[in-house]
């Protein structure tokens, strides 16, 4: 273990793993059914964009975001820079959060997920029916912001013992 702690480069590969996942996630599709369950699907990459920017913006960084969010509309064949405009409001969110929360707790920040993630679900459902003549799935909708929204209680608790483990504030 203390050989990982002198490493320079281990190092660089923890604190690059949550943006290594991001690009993963974001190659896999926007909403990812992870567990082959109909209507079931999680947004990974919500869940990743929303702690991480929360937690520590200044190693994720707002433009391998919106590049992850490029990536994402190429994928999906989504119209391209939707994605990164929605991974933008979800960063203007958690700043917005950020500044006005003086204790964090998990309790809040799982709400203000909650919230996120409906806007941002919402805007990009009414842009594509709007303008891209896409139809609305009501029930997909739903699913996933309650998927989504439940499945990060668990990854809340994933990352902030990985953020605690390799993000001190000594280190950054």
């Amino acid at each position: 273990m203390s050989y990982l702690k002198k490493s320079g480069f281990l190092k660089h590969i923890f604190k690059s793993a949550p943006l290594i996942i991001l690009f993963i996630a974001v190659l896999n599709e926007f909403d990812a059914n992870y567990f082959g369950v109909p209507f079931l699907s999680v947004n990974l990459a919500f869940i990743l964009i929303f702690f991480w920017t929360l937690k520590n913006i200044e190693q994720f960084g707002y433009g391998y975001i919106f590049l992850a969010g490029i990536i994402n509309d190429v994928v999906t064949g989504s119209p391209l820079g939707l994605s990164s405009f929605l991974y933008m409001l979800i960063c203007v969110a958690t700043a917005y959060f950020r500044k006005i929360t003086l204790r964090p707790n998990i309790t809040k920040d799982w709400l203000f997920f909650l919230i996120t993630i409906s806007c941002v679900n919402s805007i990009y459902y009414i842009i594509s029916s709007y303008f891209f003549d896409v139809s609305i799935d009501y029930r997909f909708l739903l699913t996933n912001n309650l998927a989504t929204f439940l499945i990060f209680f668990l990854f809340y608790i994933i990352f902030n013992a990985y953020y605690k483990k390799f993000f001190r504030k000594s280190d950054v």
